[in-house]
Formats: C-alpha cells, sequence, structure tokens
C-alpha cells in the first residue's frame, strides 16, 4: 500500500505523514527532505539559485522514483500535485489524500511558522493572504481529484 498526502503548504503533510506512517507500521518519506538529501540543497535555496521550473522538474523526477516502493506514506510538496501530470501518477501508484484547509488557517499556520517557504517570503500579512487565497483556488483542482479529503485540521484516516 502507498498513501500519498497532497494539499497546501502549511496544512501538515509531514507531520500526519509521520503519524500515520507510525500508527501503520508503514515507511514515511518526505518528498521535500528526500529532495534535499538527493540534491544537497535546500528547497528554498535550490528556488533561489536555479528557479521554480527547475524545482519542478527534479521533484517530478524524484517523486516517480516512488513508483516500486511499497508500505510507505509520502508527503508531497504543495505544488507537487499541480506540475505536468504528478496528480495522474500519484493516483496511478497509490492512494491520494488531501489535506484541506481553508485560507484563514493556512495563513494563521503560515505566519507562525519558523521555515517560511521560497514562494512566501518577504510578504506581508495582507499579501500572504491575498497569494495563498489565489493559489489554493488554482491547485484546489488537482487536490480535490485525491481519493479521500481529510479536515487539515483533524486529519484520521481511521483504524
Amino acid at each position: 500500500m502507498k498513501i500519498y498526502l497532497v494539499g497546501y503548504m502549511y496544512c501538515g503533510k509531514s507531520t500526519y505523514g509521520r503519524r500515520l506512517a507510525a500508527e501503520r507500521g508503514m515507511d514515511f518519506l518526505d518528498l521535500d527532505r528526500a529532495f534535499e538529501e538527493r540534491y544537497h540543497y535546500t528547497v528554498p535555496r535550490f528556488f533561489a539559485t536555479f528557479g521554480e521550473e527547475a524545482f519542478r522538474q527534479l521533484e517530478s523526477r524524484l517523486l516517480r522514483s516512488t513508483a516500486d516502493l511499497d508500505n510507505v506514506v509520502v508527503a508531497t510538496g504543495g505544488g507537487t500535485p499541480c506540475y505536468r501530470d504528478n496528480m495522474d501518477f500519484i493516483l496511478a501508484h497509490g492512494t491520494a489524500v488531501y489535506l484541506r484547509m481553508d485560507v484563514d488557517q493556512l495563513v494563521a499556520r503560515a505566519l507562525g511558522s519558523r521555515n517560511p517557504r521560497p514562494l512566501m517570503q518577504g510578504i506581508g500579512p495582507d499579501q500572504l493572504h491575498a497569494r495563498i487565497e489565489a493559489q489554493l483556488k488554482e491547485r484546489e483542482v488537482f487536490y480535490r481529484k485525491a481519493n479521500i479529503v481529510l479536515d487539515g485540521e483533524n486529519p484520521s484516516l481511521g483504524s
């Protein structure tokens, strides 16, 4: 079994993914951490150096490397399902779970984060709200293709 967690940044994919994997006796893979280990760049530094398009290409390649994994929970990046045919790949190779949160919840988490994401750096709270709202509107088309939609504030797949 393979479970792919999808959703906007700050929705808790990594935190919930670790917990879900432990509860089910599965392995856990955070795609952003795997990216950093494989390419020896933090995601923010890679973005700043090479840009989003280069990041998305390598991220997509890394996602495809999960095809042969089994018994794993994969936390994807917030934009992973929205690039090329990544969501189709996810759906063909496992169960997609969307951790859904509304804009205000995401803004509150973003403002409280010690690790700002590359696409959110250097903007104020009002701009942050507008950016998250716009991106979420674009991305939700992909996220909603997931097999399961859970409340990101209190996600549970049950036993």
